[in-house]
């Protein structure tokens, strides 16, 4: 698979020894701002989704399994499906991988708010639609990392690669912390339906 042209705008920070980088400079880049903004906002909507799952099940009668099942559901996809996602993101047209899987994603999200707004939401299926999210988290992962290297200049790569680990962490933080100031929309559909 021939990669991307490069853009002047990314060949613009390789030429010659000079000062380093910022650690921000990436950002500047457009396509790579673009990306990272999405992937900040994608990582937000999982641990917001992580955080509500296991709300959603707490107050079961089985809940101590269901908790360790709702995580189980969510991390499994990286046993079983990380060696495929790299060769997806191989095989397949990187950018386009990332968006059929992340409107996938999306769409999974929506189902799960909408069954679940709609007290329609049992742990068995708490279960697949966290599976499925877990499954589409680890097919997207191998997808981004390889476009960094195309988007930015190489001395670059360790900015890039830094703000990437950034964005994981702030999600981290932000992601259940917006769950919470939420929480009182939804706080009715917290039992799921047998």
């Amino acid at each position: 698979m021939a990669r991307p042209r490069r853009s002047r705008e990314m060949e613009r920070g390789t030429a010659g020894p000079g000062p380093a980088p910022s650690a921000w400079a990436p950002l500047r880049i457009r396509l790579f701002r673009t990306l990272w903004i999405a992937s900040l906002v994608s990582n937000v909507g999982t641990w917001m989704q992580t955080v509500g799952a296991q709300w959603l099940v707490v107050h079961d009668a089985h809940a101590a399994i269901l908790v360790s099942l709702v995580q189980t559901a969510y991390t499994l996809p990286a046993v079983l499906f990380a060696l495929v996602g790299g060769v997806l993101a191989d095989i397949f047209d990187r950018v386009r991988l990332l968006v059929a899987v992340l409107a996938g994603m999306t769409a999974t999200g929506a189902a799960l708010t909408v069954l679940t707004a709609a007290h329609r939401m049992p742990p068995a299926l708490l279960l697949m639609f966290t599976f499925v999210l877990g499954t589409g988290a680890i097919l997207v992962a191998p997808a981004y990392q390889s476009l960094v290297p195309d988007m930015v200049p190489r001395a670059q790569l360790p900015a890039a690669a830094a703000l990437s680990s950034i964005n994981i962490n702030l999600a981290r933080a932000i992601g259940p912390a917006i769950w919470r100031s939420t929480r009182w929309s939804c706080s009715g559909a917290r039992r799921p339906v047998p």
